[in-house]
């Protein structure tokens, strides 16, 4: 039972992360690596305001996605003059500035070593110590970012980001400041990448450098490919998928030295064969 409990804490937390970046890559158009790097920012704020200042989990995981959005407001002023790939590989950028951070602040992260006896959220005096406390605990903030999600999608706010990515300077034409649009987007893409980052750090009680790479933006990208872009049911069944491939990975036998690779290579060709076949996804109302 455990087992399947822990699955499902992940594919809670990946789905966040999918709906965070399917904000932006999904309905405005705009290819973000940096997911992962701002994941990390959350989870290393929450693993030390928690450790070291034995801050409310709940307190440290808002101010955690402010912080974030403030970064992301900072760093948008640079990747605001990158359009397409460029700024895809403008973002990859923050994801090495920012593993730089972990792996060299050592007085504050732990350096390569990273940060253990991540503390439990607390509730009332009431300490969720068991995992299915925290799978309930990452169900209500997955059900809230999809909310949220969907809100944005079905508003107005949304239709413009639609029209950004479908013809940018169609839509400027019109009168909108569509820099305003694509900024408000990255900066609440990056404050629901923090809380997944939170989430993660709790559960696990230990966060390293390690975690954070750009390998885990890929694989969010990989995921609201295959759900489905611009489809926020979509990107939730895309965590899911890639959650549990790994696990059937397993019983498949292969040798433990190669499993690993092996994930890897299998998210390559899923990349590649969608890209190729089914562009959309599964769900997708748009494709790259």
């Amino acid at each position: 039972m455990d087992y399947f409990i822990h699955l499902a804490i992940l594919i809670s937390i990946y789905a966040i992360l999918a709906l965070s970046l399917n904000l932006l890559a999904g309905y405005t158009g705009l290819i973000s690596m940096a997911t992962s790097a701002f994941m990390g920012i959350g989870a290393y704020f929450v693993a030390v305001t928690l450790t070291r200042f034995e801050l409310n989990f709940f307190v440290a995981l808002v101010l955690a996605a402010i912080v974030v959005g403030v970064i992301a407001y900072l760093v948008d002023f640079a990747l605001s003059r990158f359009r397409g790939d460029y700024f895809a590989m403008g973002s990859l950028s923050i994801v090495i500035v920012a593993s730089g951070i972990f792996v060299n602040w050592q007085s504050i992260t732990g350096g390569p070593l990273g940060i253990a006896n991540i503390p439990r959220p607390n509730v009332f005096g009431f300490e969720l110590s068991e995992n299915w406390h925290i799978l309930g605990l990452s169900l209500l903030f997955l059900l809230f970012t999809y909310l949220i999600c969907q809100w944005i999608a079905m508003s107005s706010f949304g239709r413009v980001l639609r029209a950004i990515r479908e013809d940018e300077k169609a839509i400027g034409v019109f009168g909108y400041d569509t820099s305003k649009y694509k900024l408000a987007a990255f900066i609440i893409s990056s404050a629901l990448a923090a809380l997944a980052g939170g989430l993660f750090a709790t559960y696990f009680s230990y966060i390293s450098p390690v975690s954070f790479t750009v390998t885990e933006s890929i694989i969010v990208l990989t995921m609201i490919i295959l759900g489905g872009l611009a489809n926020n049911k979509g990107a939730i069944l895309g965590a899911a998928v890639i959650v549990l491939l790994p696990e059937l990975i397993r019983f498949v036998g292969l040798p433990t030295a190669i499993e690993a690779d092996m994930r890897h290579i299998i998210y390559g060709l899923i990349l590649i064969l969608f890209m190729l076949y089914r562009p959309q996804g599964f769900l997708g109302e748009y494709k790259l």
